[in-house]
């Protein structure tokens, strides 16, 4: 049962003033040890042995290739895709074929599964389809397509440069790390030696859902209308979108529509279709650029698309970012996102230390109250991270999202409940 069912029964037996403050949600992140020139310090760690940290250079830097095309890449009269094309974009990708990957090389084994069907407690995303054999290299299914390289195999933590770029060895092939962030050495066909060593990648579930055409479609175009009919624009804790119209207010909180809305921002730095938003706070959503504003925003609408009760690691990000064509090149077989975040900062004291929220909390009778909490003291247990320029320090800030998204909806205060204690 869930534990926001247990807060609404064990909240209507009885009321009390006094809050008690709930553990918050973790941060995990399993990364390479952090280079010299980076400029981050802290972690949080709460309910995890892994370590959160930047990724080091060993060997050559982050590889360059040929650009790669997004598919049924079309434009607007900005040269953007229309919404439409990127909830098609997106939805194609959640259904997705065989295992998004930079990390799997080779081209052995196969999948036994029927495409698209998969145990429902399965952690794989739903677009990741079959497996890739009992041979740790995966390959692509046979019922599969891609426009941008070879996307599929086994999906593991890998050395990454600042931007998340995979560092290649001299063979062209990327390079896993180890729980202690060593090289793990490969065969001839660039698969590790001894699998046990690598650490496979959690994904969860975007849970964006399978739609016809027209049902996307339709999507697209209740979103636009939305943000162009707004009069006013929030964000909720996680900094997910808080869009108020004559309709009324609304969050919006749909897995595919703020995944839609993260890859037009990270790959146009715009809301095609939008024109203008209330004030001036949210401009840069439709300036057309894309800005450290926009990478902002963007780790909350990720966050919102993510599974809410699953850890994102920086290479879970990565791995996104090159399936949903966020500026993806390729080299050989090996495909990825290559996004500059140089201009990016997150500190987590100053984004979330006077960010507060409504929820259900525990009281000492046992009963549950709707309290003010502060966000930064609740799910960080005011642990302090910060980073500048650099990938981890997006992926940080995505899985803090994300981690608060998961807070605020297990204890949720239902609307028809009194007035929260001070």
């Amino acid at each position: 049962m869930k534990v926001r069912t247990r807060l609404l029964k064990s909240f209507r037996t009885a009321a009390a003033s006094a809050a008690l403050l709930v553990g918050g949600a973790g941060m995990a992140l399993v990364t390479a040890p952090v280079p010299a020139t980076a400029q981050e310090h802290g972690s949080h760690e709460s309910g995890s042995d892994h370590q959160e940290s930047d990724q080091t250079d060993h060997g050559s830097s982050g590889q360059r290739g040929g650009k790669a095309r997004a598919p049924g890449e079309a434009s607007d009269a900005r040269g953007h895709r229309s919404m439409e094309d990127i909830f098609r974009d997106v939805a194609d990708a959640e259904q997705g074929s065989g295992r998004p990957s930079t990390a799997g090389q080779g081209s052995q084994g196969s999948s036994d599964e029927p495409h698209g069907e998969e145990e429902e407690d399965s952690d794989r995303p739903a677009w990741a389809g079959g497996g890739g054999g009992k041979n740790d290299r995966g390959e692509q299914p046979g019922d599969a397509g891609s426009t941008r390289g070879d996307l599929y195999g086994d999906m593991y933590v890998i050395l990454r440069d600042a931007n998340g770029v995979p560092i290649l060895n001299a063979a062209g092939f990327v390079q896993p790390l180890d729980a202690n962030g060593n090289l793990i050495a490969l065969d001839a066909e660039g698969a590790p030696i001894d699998p046990s060593l690598a650490i496979e990648v959690e994904m969860g579930r975007l849970n964006v859902g399978r739609a016809p055409d027209q049902v996307l479609d339709n999507r697209a175009a209740e979103v636009v209308a939305l943000l162009n009919s707004a009069t006013a624009i929030t964000t909720d804790a996680s900094g997910r979108l808080v869009v108020t119209s004559p309709e009324g207010t609304k969050t919006i909180d749909a897995p595919l529509e703020n995944l839609a809305l993260y890859v037009a921002l990270m790959t146009s730095g715009t809301i095609p279709g939008v024109t203008d938003l209330p004030g001036a706070e949210f401009d840069h959503l439709v300036d057309g650029v894309l800005t450290s504003e926009d990478m902002v925003t963007a780790t909350s609408l990720m966050a919102g698309a993510a599974d809410k009760f699953s850890t994102l690691a920086p290479d879970a990000v990565a791995y996104m970012n090159a399936i949903l064509g966020i500026e993806t090149q390729t080299a050989g077989s090996v495909t990825w996102s290559d996004v500059d975040y140089s201009s990016y900062s997150y500190d987590r004291s100053d984004t979330y230390g006077d960010v507060t929220a409504t929820v259900l909390i525990k009281q000492p009778d046992g009963s549950y109250m709707p309290t003010e909490v502060n966000i930064f003291a609740t799910v960080f247990e005011s642990v302090d991270y910060s980073g500048t320029g650099t990938f981890n320090a997006f992926a940080t800030a995505v899985d803090d999202a994300r981690a608060i998204v998961n807070y605020i909806h297990e204890y949720e205060v239902p609307a028809d409940l009194p007035a929260p204690q001070s």
